[in-house]
């Protein structure tokens, strides 16, 4: 009788362990794990900046101009095509003072109001993901007026130029630039410093 209960038992153990042995279905997990998004930056921009002009000293029939740092304004749309390379069409307006020189000695002093148009080919390289290097150049065409000295002309030439770019967030960038322009004239150099939005 002891061995007929013994040969059950193990029989029936048996029998529990061949069905725990089956297929485990998979378990699905408590929690969705979000899927992260990077953020790409738009093909757009537009950059509005605050300048300052240089100023130089250019001769005009027997007298020398000679142009005061002065200050304006500017406006770049830009359209990225890709591997750090971008367009742009810039629009500055910037004033000074522009002394009239004989002998060496100011004769008069006026106001020079300078309008300039470039469209530029830019090239970026990004130091880290807030912090880029950049460098321009492209075809200017400018016209400076000056009132009391009959001057209303225009001219145009090539402007280069180098800057940096520093992330503010996702759609706006601090953007500090210097530029040269071959045009000569009481204008002379110019540095801007403005903010990029992303659109």
């Amino acid at each position: 009788m002891k061995k007929m209960v013994l040969m059950t038992s193990v029989a029936s153990l048996m029998a529990l362990q061949l069905q725990a042995g089956g297929d485990i279905a998979p378990v699905e997990p408590a929690v969705e794990i979000p899927e992260v998004h990077e953020h790409a930056e738009s093909d757009f921009y537009v950059i509005v900046k605050g300048l300052r002009i240089a100023g130089d000293s250019v001769h005009h029939g027997e007298a020398v101009l000679d142009g005061d740092s002065g200050y304006g304004f500017g406006i770049d749309l830009g359209y990225r095509l890709g591997h750090g390379f971008a367009v742009e069409y810039d629009f500055s307006y910037a004033k000074n003072t522009v002394s009239e020189i004989h002998d060496g000695h100011v004769v008069e002093e006026a106001d020079g109001k300078y309008y300039t148009h470039s469209l530029d080919l830019v090239y970026t390289y990004e130091l880290t993901e807030t912090l880029g290097l950049f460098a321009k150049a492209g075809y200017e065409y400018e016209i400076e007026e000056i009132e009391a000295y009959h001057i209303d002309a225009d001219d145009n030439g090539f402007i280069y130029g180098v800057g940096v770019e520093v992330a503010m967030g996702h759609d706006y960038k601090f953007v500090a630039e210097y530029e040269h322009s071959t045009i000569e004239g009481p204008r002379g150099d110019s540095l801007f410093a403005g903010v990029m939005f992303n659109f």
